[in-house]
């Protein structure tokens, strides 16, 4: 009897324990996972173009006359004022000529003095005064000529910029029109990207009240420059190889950190009404095809195939396979089958995505 007593009681503990470990196993089977709401609200998205910094005004210092270079004033690189002195062409020829037009200048005008005396006591006649004039007239043309060519052996800057490579060097002997460098005014940038006809279209519509539309610009280095930039032109055609436009944004440039020549990315709003968005982690891929799990009312997921009509960071906006209020799974997604029942734990869409950039700041 007594034996009998503990076979039943190690029975029943065995009982027991498989109870508990069939229900410990029934919970693993069935976690709990996220789900969230297709949301329709207004947001922005920014494009992105591939763009061409240049200068408001870049433009090439050349010789204007022939000559020995005899003086480099400046070195590659440096910031110089209006006004400037840059380089000087050896002087020596035209001070001459210039000296020479001077004296006969001179000459004239006292011939000039003279002729009028006499013209004044009717000793010569009035065509005689007046070939005296224009012969001071050619004079001083000459002088005022030979001065201008003293002038142009001093190159200076037009306004204030940065120097660019010197293609020349001190003795060189140069040509009129010959290239001596480069001077570049980097106040202001005018950055410069080509947009797609569709795209000019949507952009040319949301324009309101003639406002200047404001794009910011990612330089080589994927940093964001500090200053917005707005649109300030388009050009007048498309070109027709590409169907694209030139729009040109200004930036302000106030520590000279953009230069002529650079390249960058461009980043334009765009601002969508009424967009379906989703967390872009909801989403996987089959045969290039994306697809999301959508939860129905009994928490039976669905595989079901959508259409992507734009991408920002961490989410997209749907074009076509949800509605507004679907739930869709957004974690587990490679756990879990087509047609599988699941625990959910609701997340609003708001707070997936502080999430995710909470997660990507760090």
């Amino acid at each position: 009897m007594k034996n009998i007593v503990i076979f039943c009681t190690l029975l029943a503990l065995a009982m027991v324990q498989t109870a508990c470990h069939h229900e410990a196993h029934h919970k693993k089977e069935e976690p709990t996972f996220l789900v969230s709401k297709v949301v329709k609200k207004d947001t922005t998205i920014f494009k992105e173009y591939v763009c061409q910094i240049r200068s408001i005004q870049h433009i090439e210092l050349r010789a204007l006359e022939k000559g020995y270079l005899q003086n480099i004033f400046v070195d590659e690189g440096k910031f110089v004022r209006k006004g400037q002195l840059l380089f000087q062409i050896m002087p020596m020829v035209y001070q001459a000529e210039a000296q020479k037009a001077m004296a006969e200048a001179n000459f004239a005008e006292i011939e000039l003095k003279n002729t009028q005396n006499l013209a004044d006591k009717n000793i010569v006649s009035a065509n005689e005064l007046a070939l005296a004039k224009a012969k001071y007239d050619k004079a001083k043309a000459e002088l005022a000529l030979a001065t201008t060519h003293l002038g142009f052996t001093e190159i200076r800057a037009p306004f204030d910029g940065y120097v660019g490579r010197f293609m020349v060097r001190l003795g060189s002997l140069l040509d009129e029109g010959e290239l001596l460098t480069t001077l570049s005014d980097n106040s202001r940038m005018w950055v410069y990207f080509n947009v797609p006809e569709a795209e000019y279209l949507d952009f040319t519509l949301q324009k309101k009240n003639n406002q200047l539309d404001s794009v910011q610009l990612i330089l080589a280095n994927n940093r964001t420059y500090p200053l917005k930039g707005f649109v300030e032109t388009i050009e007048a055609d498309f070109n027709n190889e590409t169907g694209n436009i030139a729009f040109r944004a200004t930036f302000l440039n106030p520590n000279s950190l953009l230069r002529h020549g650079e390249t960058g990315n461009i980043l334009m709003p765009v601002k969508l009404q009424n967009a379906l968005l989703i967390p872009q982690k909801a989403t996987f891929e089959i045969l290039e095809k994306k697809f999301v799990y959508v939860v129905d009312k009994t928490n039976t997921i669905h595989a079901r195939e959508i259409k992507v009509a734009e991408e920002m960071p961490h989410a997209f906006a749907i074009a076509s396979g949800l509605q507004e209020g679907d739930r869709v799974l957004i974690e587990g997604l490679r756990k879990v089958k087509d047609g599988q029942h699941i625990k959910t734990k609701f997340q609003s869409f708001d707070e997936v995505m502080n999430e995710m950039k909470h997660i990507h700041a760090e």
